[in-house]
């Protein structure tokens, strides 16, 4: 079995120095380190490659555009692709790159909370169970994943839940697909991959994030208009509720063919449009509810979906999100109306 290992930077590459933690630590030796943790399995070969050398905060998104294209490159040879990348972006990173894998071959992302030369690492761990989850006839078909503090968790959802913490990262409402332990692996779930992009794409048309918070007027709004924003999403207060002035001006996005998506500023839970004068009329005028999406993440949903819509057509727009929401489990099936029984 032919493994590749990309390596990206982040805190799982870094060392201490005197200004701070840089990145000094290439994938061949991050490969040693988790060799040290767990010997590979019988016949697992792993080529470390180094894709890039930077903090995670420091990426682009023509930077992670172009880690999709490697990906998607050592995905045509390898029968797994493991990815260490920093944990800042990497639900972002890792979303995206999901966007644009249709193959069954897994991809596994990992990362750590701490340096490589810390006196108590995790990186080496985390790496060890991202190489067996990847080699693991369970991974086949499960699309992108994050193994992570030995549990592995779907991209799509999860969130880095603790800035320190050794436990990062949560998919709240989803659970873990399994666990990479001692004991070994174990699958409990499966994904719903859903391809959405080519992985050669280069650049995406431009989404704004808006947040609501006491008070929040429609300034925001009007700024992101007039920068020629393609679209806008929305973290909405609670179930998916926005200030009046917010409500306002999403509509009037809506009426000038600027698709909204709706999500939450709360770090768990589907949003809904239930209350008038917020996310009921937004439910209305058609602004889609992107589940228990993060903000980052359905921005790079809706720019993904623009990126092969023509600009006005907010009907294509709302149904290739909602197909692609769907597709993933994310947004339910809509309910079928009962069917009336004509003897009554």
């Amino acid at each position: 079995m032919h493994l590749v290992l990309l390596g990206t930077g982040g805190t799982i590459a870094t060392r201490a120095t005197g200004g701070g933690r840089a990145v000094q630590v290439d994938a061949a030796e991050l490969l040693r380190a988790a060799d040290a943790v767990w010997p590979r399995p019988d016949g697992v070969r792993v080529e470390p490659l180094d894709v890039a050398g930077r903090a995670s905060f420091a990426a682009g998104l023509t930077d992670v555009l172009d880690l999709a294209a490697r990906v998607a490159s050592a995905v045509a040879t390898a029968d797994g692709v493991v990815v260490a990348h920093g944990t800042d972006t990497l639900e972002e990173s890792a979303f995206l790159v999901s966007l644009t894998h249709s193959s069954p071959v897994p991809v596994v992302f990992t990362g750590a909370q701490r340096p490589f030369d810390d006196p108590a690492p995790d990186g080496a761990r985390n790496l060890a169970a991202a190489l067996r989850w990847a080699a693991s006839p369970q991974a086949r078909g499960t699309g992108v994943t994050l193994a992570f503090a030995d549990q592995v968790l779907p991209v799509v959802g999860v969130r880095k839940t603790h800035t320190l913490a050794l436990r990062a990262f949560a998919a709240p409402g989803r659970g873990p697909l399994g666990q990479v332990d001692e004991a070994g692996v174990r699958a409990f779930a499966t994904t719903r991959p859903a391809p959405l992009l080519e992985p050669g794409v280069r650049d995406l048309p431009r989404v704004e994030v808006v947040g609501q918070y006491l008070g929040a007027d429609a300034s925001a709004f009007a700024d992101a208009r007039s920068r020629g924003v393609r679209g806008v999403v929305v973290a909405g207060f609670g179930s998916g509720n926005t200030t009046p002035e917010a409500t306002r001006a999403c509509l009037d996005l809506l009426s000038a063919g600027i698709p909204v998506l709706i999500t939450s500023r709360v770090g768990a839970g589907p949003v809904v449009g239930l209350y008038a004068g917020g996310g009921a009329d937004l439910a209305a005028a058609g602004a889609v509810f992107a589940g228990d999406l993060s903000p980052w993440q359905a921005r790079l949903l809706l720019a993904g979906v623009l990126a092969g819509t023509a600009p006005g057509d907010l009907d294509a727009v709302r149904d290739r999100c909602l197909g692609w929401l769907r597709a993933t489990g994310t947004v339910p099936e809509p309910t079928p109306s009962p069917r009336k029984d004509p003897a009554r």
